[in-house]
């Protein structure tokens, strides 16, 4: 399968290169940066620290993608809007790590979803869609006798807020409970801020030096709590689930996917 990364320089670009490279399915069919990047034209093996692979960085993305099976792109909601449709324009699978998205990028992803396949996920890690399964189970089984609050912290250089893992597990809750997320939750207290409503899922956002990415989902009633965490200490885990989400792809029907139709795991 031809798999391109779009943002090849960045952190998780360079750990997708090596992925890909990795993978005996795979072969790297392209990378992109933006123009005026200091990296175009070099070969993406050595700016990921591999032997030279042939292939050059560009910042021509409607060709990279013309040429491509699949894409994966872990950049911007902006760069992530445009890329999903040029993929719909030539029927090239799209794997979406990006995260941010307001409503309206959202909708215009759905709108290229319908001329080609694209999973998108806020967190691609196995262990991570695993505690999905769980944080969902567990809301349904305590009910609102048990408070929710959800934890992530992330390096410094990390710029949404909260974490889209984060807001995938506050969903998972609220799904588990039959609410409306939009609804019941709570990003910030600040001041005098009365009593926790009942049924409110609250989120916490930390930032700090260069960690991955730290979840817990906390399950507070009286008397007992209980905790659900998940800890990222290998970026690659994130890229090898995206290069087994573009595997899972080929000769998918179009339509907007996510992890758990790639793992077949049941929410």
């Amino acid at each position: 399968m031809k798999i391109a990364v779009m943002g090849a320089a960045g952190r998780m670009g360079r750990e997708l290169i090596r992925a890909i490279a990795a993978e005996p399915d795979c072969s790297i069919s392209g990378a992109t940066e933006t123009a005026g990047s200091p990296v175009l034209g070099k070969d993406i093996g050595e700016l990921a620290g591999l032997e030279p692979i042939g292939v050059a960085v560009t910042s021509d993305a409607a060709a990279v993608i013309a040429a491509s099976d699949a894409i994966v792109d872990f950049t911007v909601p902006k760069a992530s809007i445009e890329f999903a449709r040029l993929a719909a324009n030539s029927g090239t699978a799209d794997i979406i790590g990006t995260t941010g998205f307001d409503a309206a990028s959202e909708a215009a992803i759905a709108e290229a979803a319908k001329r080609t396949a694209i999973v998108k996920a806020g967190n691609m890690s196995l262990g991570v869609n695993l505690l999905l399964a769980l944080t969902r189970q567990a809301a349904a089984a305590l009910g609102n006798d048990f408070d929710i609050e959800i934890v992530e912290m992330h390096h410094r250089m990390k710029v949404d807020a909260p974490s889209g893992t984060a807001l995938m597990l506050g969903e998972a809750a609220a799904s588990g409970r039959r609410l409306d997320l939009d609804e019941h939750s709570v990003r910030v207290r600040d001041g005098h801020t009365g009593p926790r409503r009942r049924g409110d899922i609250g989120f916490a956002t930390l930032r700090g030096g260069s960690v991955i990415g730290e979840h817990t989902v906390i399950f507070a009633g009286n008397g007992e709590q209980i905790e659900l965490t998940h800890r990222a200490t290998d970026r690659g885990i994130f890229a090898r689930g995206a290069v087994k989400a573009a595997l899972w792809t080929k000769d998918r029907a179009p339509g907007l996917y996510d992890m758990k139709n790639v793992l077949g795991i049941a929410l």
